[in-house]
């Protein structure tokens, strides 16, 4: 899984893909309807590849905290993010049980789950591979 290029903007639902940069603005284009527009330096965005979730150690890069998803899940999708408080924070307990609750909002845990079921839905989260058992 490459989360290069994707990024979310607030204010605007959904994720998008880079499609060019220039010095001053860049074009983007959502994974869920293709529309494109431009995202200027004002603009708050974020590269998913560089967040991460806190744990109570340290902090584990969101790219991990999908393969977990996609290996729980079988790559398919997963519970929806308008699910009830309690149950996303026992799934996410289930995905990352190390996570700091004190850190970790419940908005965040809604925002990484509707992400992944973006990103399922547009065939950007692979299948787990399973391991070959080998013949003896």
């Amino acid at each position: 899984m490459d989360l290069t290029g994707i990024i979310n903007i607030a204010s605007k639902g959904g994720l998008f893909k880079i499609i060019s940069r220039n010095k001053n603005i860049i074009i983007v284009e959502s994974l869920i309807d293709k529309k494109r527009l431009p995202v200027y330096p004002n603009m708050q965005a974020n590269m998913l590849e560089e967040i991460g979730i806190y744990t109570y150690s340290d902090t584990k890069p969101l790219l991990e905290i999908f393969d977990t998803i996609a290996k729980k899940e079988n790559g398919k999708k997963t519970i929806s993010h308008k699910s009830s408080t309690n149950e996303l924070t026992n799934y996410f307990r289930d995905v990352l049980p190390e996570y700091d609750e004190d850190r970790v909002y419940i908005s965040d845990i809604k925002k990484i789950i509707q992400w992944y079921n973006i990103m399922q839905s547009v065939n950007l989260i692979p299948s787990p591979k399973k391991k070959k058992q080998k013949k003896k």
